[in-house]
């Protein structure tokens, strides 16, 4: 077992950054990590190569993929597909996700 702390907290973006991304733990088969966008701010992610769950912790802001858009709020969770066009818009209070990709996210 293995208590992994901080995931999911909101973390402001270093200055000049867009957005915050942290990894917190990673095996072969999955890895997790939290993704933060400052109210007002710009997602500037491109697709991955690995499935994705996203659960909003904080914040609130709109998904919008090629098969549509939804508002999105604390303990909401969104399934993404590896390479799957997505973007978080409209944010409108610092939003704050818990990241899971299966397999570990490469960078990709």
């Amino acid at each position: 077992m293995r208590i992994i702390e901080g995931a999911g907290e909101w973390a402001a973006p270093a200055a000049g950054a867009a957005n915050d991304w942290a990894e917190h733990f990673k095996v072969p088969a999955l890895s997790v990590g939290t993704y933060c966008i400052p109210a007002g701010g710009a997602d500037d992610q491109s697709p991955h190569g690995e499935d994705e769950i996203y659960v909003v912790t904080a914040g609130r802001a709109r998904i919008v993929t090629p098969d549509g858009a939804a508002e999105v709020g604390p303990g909401s969770v969104i399934f993404v597909p590896a390479g799957e066009e997505h973007r978080f818009t409209d944010i409108t209070e610092d939003l704050a996700l818990l990241v899971v990709f299966g397999p570990a996210y490469t960078g990709g």
